[in-house]
């Protein structure tokens, strides 16, 4: 078997080293070229072929950032996992990284020398595996904005005030991963102010990401996007993002439904898990649950709408395989014989719109 080639691009020499003995241990890769700044990343990535970039943000003479811009600028493709700081700052500029074209990220040990922990270092693999194998998306056209949105539908760009939903209901309950925070801005932004109805998210992502998804697709929607809070009353025309680190539920009280969060162990590998939201759907209120299942590795979501299909009126899109970054999380879905419709991500809004009943 050929070994996966890669490019190191770390403006420290100790990163650098500890990331090369974690991929060389691995039978599956071999580290082919570092490089210390982007200037130098993006010549090698002009010149050579690799099978993924392991990117780090904060460099001199040219950011991760700016590397990913440069690519997009001249076309250059490359499949790249991000290596970022866990700070407010850090997950900001991990979101822009991965509009710019990188399809995951890591958080990096704020000490070098816990890099080489198997908890890291199996992470880490997986990830590496995962995006050496994904289709790259970095050419496809940038976020979609309000601006635009509000031009299609010709719709006001203030979000309007509703009331709970009550008995009757319907709630649209999206679940991504690997590639999901760019496709996702082919969707919510989508979403009319007129939507009356709830939007829960669930995307995988460790704590402390969730908040800048939420902040960014919050700035390209007309719907108001936050990350959710327990006890939080679901209200129509919101969409409410998981929280990194804790499973979502819904939980209903009179007419009323309420988020509730919870700390049990991962599932299917991830906290938040989409099974835990479809799975708490089958026991709301709700007559009608509207679900989207995106972009992403493993098969979370399929065992959370199998049980909800046998209990509520279920309308089930999925994302196309030549759109999607990984086919994963579509793929089961498909196999499973749940999805209603599979369509390109930038038909997803639409066919959630006609299932909403939105005119």
């Amino acid at each position: 078997m050929m070994k996966k080639k890669i490019l190191i691009v770390d403006d420290s020499a100790l990163m650098r080293r500890v990331l090369c003995d974690i991929i060389n241990s691995d039978e599956r890769f071999e580290v082919t070229d570092m490089a210390h700044d982007g200037v130098e990343g993006f010549k090698l990535i002009c010149e050579k072929k690799y099978d993924a970039v392991v990117l780090d943000v904060y460099m001199p003479r040219m950011t991760g950032l700016e590397l990913l811009k440069e690519m997009q600028k001249s076309n250059v493709t490359a499949n790249v996992l991000v290596a970022s700081t866990t700070t407010k700052e850090g997950a900001r500029e991990t979101l822009l990284a991965l509009e710019y074209g990188a399809l995951e990220f890591i958080q990096k040990p704020e000490n070098a020398f816990d890099t080489k922990s198997d908890k890291f270092s199996s992470r880490f693999l997986t990830l590496l595996d995962v995006v050496s194998r994904a289709r790259n998306m970095a050419a496809v056209r940038p976020a979609v904005s309000t601006k635009t949105i509000a031009a299609e539908h010709d719709i006001p760009t203030k979000p309007v005030v509703t009331r709970a939903p009550s008995r009757g209901s319907k709630i649209i309950a999206i679940a991504s991963s690997t590639g999901g925070p760019k496709a996702l801005q082919d969707v919510i932004p989508r979403l009319p102010v007129n939507i009356g109805v709830p939007v829960l998210l669930v995307q995988h992502m460790p704590k402390g990401f969730t908040k800048s998804l939420a902040e960014r697709l919050d700035e390209l929607s007309v719907l108001p996007v936050t990350e959710v809070t327990d006890g939080e009353l679901i209200q129509a025309g919101h969409v409410y993002v998981a929280q990194g680190g804790q499973h979502m539920n819904v939980i209903a009280k009179g007419n009323s439904h309420y988020i509730r969060l919870s700390d049990e162990a991962n599932r299917e590998g991830v906290k938040p898990c989409a099974n835990y939201m479809y799975e708490s759907l089958a026991d709301s209120r709700y007559d009608e649950i509207i679900c989207a299942v995106l972009t992403g590795m493993g098969s979370d979501g399929t065992a959370g709408i199998k049980n909800l299909k046998s209990s509520k009126k279920t309308y089930v899109v999925a994302q196309d395989e030549a759109s999607c970054a990984v086919y994963g999380m579509p793929k089961s879905i498909v196999t499973a014989e749940l999805a209603d419709d599979v369509v390109p991500i930038d038909q997803v809004a639409n066919e959630i719109i006609k299932n909403v009943g939105v005119h």
